[in-house]
């Protein structure tokens, strides 16, 4: 029997200037482990004229992970963070009980073509952190875990798995792998996993039960210690996943919490402007209205 419990198609989304392929949350899984939120950037071909511009936003009760594969994203933050990541990297922001954030072309590539490409990812925090201080951490690409194992390459980008640790601080058990193969052979490797367990192909395939799945496509497992595929040849695929939470998770626009009251106590906060904000930014971006809203539960 297949280990293949759902299969969830990336779907575009608008957010605001920049079109994206949405990968989670889907109707039928809203999370998978901590994981409430995957976006996928690109690839983007930008002119010399279009640039990457989200302005000011807020997050509260999660921890934001980007990860690029091409490109560069000037980040700044209302701690006074301002740092360019660029492929390889990890941004990881925890929001605990608010951040304000914004994401735009570094200055020196405005005015030149360039690319974009990568992942947005948000993890829930434990209800015991939701209210903790927010705080950010960037680990060069070079300070990540990586190594060969069973003819295929591996990088732990966070959380621990295959006996081995990222230094990505994480709030809770997770983990998010990368695997990259140049040939086609099968991997197992339930046995390094635990919790709940999805599978994301970036580019080439994979082959579960005589089933062929391409990119753009996220496989949830039945059971992370089952999880066992052909990967073909030139195939690049992200495992993430990791121990649920007990208690349901609630998402309007940028803000995830346990609590539905601490979400609209955030809605005002915003819309009158009490959230801290980014050193030498003036734009915002607007409370989006109930009907336009990311609002879903777990």
């Amino acid at each position: 029997m297949s280990n293949v419990q759902l299969i969830i198609e990336e779907r575009a989304a608008n957010i605001g200037n920049f079109l994206v392929g949405r990968l989670l949350p889907f109707r039928e899984k809203r999370t998978v482990g901590p994981f409430a939120f995957i976006d996928h950037m690109g690839p983007t071909y930008l002119k010399d004229f279009q640039n990457l511009d989200v302005a000011p936003h807020p997050h509260i009760g999660l921890s934001t992970l980007t990860y690029l594969f091409e490109g560069s994203i000037l980040h700044k933050d209302s701690l006074g963070t301002e740092i360019e990541i660029q492929p390889g990297a990890v941004n990881w922001m925890t929001a605990g009980k608010g951040i304000v954030h914004s994401e735009r072309t570094p200055q020196y590539l405005r005015t030149s073509d360039k690319m974009l490409h990568g992942l947005q990812i948000w993890v829930a925090l434990p209800k015991e952190l939701e209210e903790m201080e927010p705080n950010f951490t960037h680990v060069a690409k070079d300070d990540l875990p990586q190594w060969d194992q069973d003819n295929v390459s591996i990088k732990l980008i966070a959380g621990e798995a295959f006996g081995k640790k990222s230094p990505v601080p994480v709030y809770s058990p997770l983990y998010f792998l990368e695997i990259k193969s140049k040939t086609k052979q099968k991997l197992k490797i339930g046995d390094y996993l635990y919790g709940e367990s999805a599978l994301y192909i970036l580019e080439g395939s994979i082959i579960s039960d005589g089933t062929v799945f391409e990119p753009k496509q996220i496989l949830i497992a039945k059971d992370s210690k089952l999880c066992e595929f052909e990967i073909s040849e030139n195939t690049t695929v992200y495992i993430f996943g990791g121990e649920a939470f007990p208690e349901e998770r609630f998402i309007y626009w940028n803000f995830v919490s346990s609590s539905k009251e601490t979400i609209e106590k955030a809605k005002l906060d915003w819309q009158n402007q009490n959230f801290p904000k980014v050193p030498g930014e003036t734009e915002f971006v607007l409370l989006p209205p109930e009907n336009n809203a990311f609002k879903i539960k777990k």
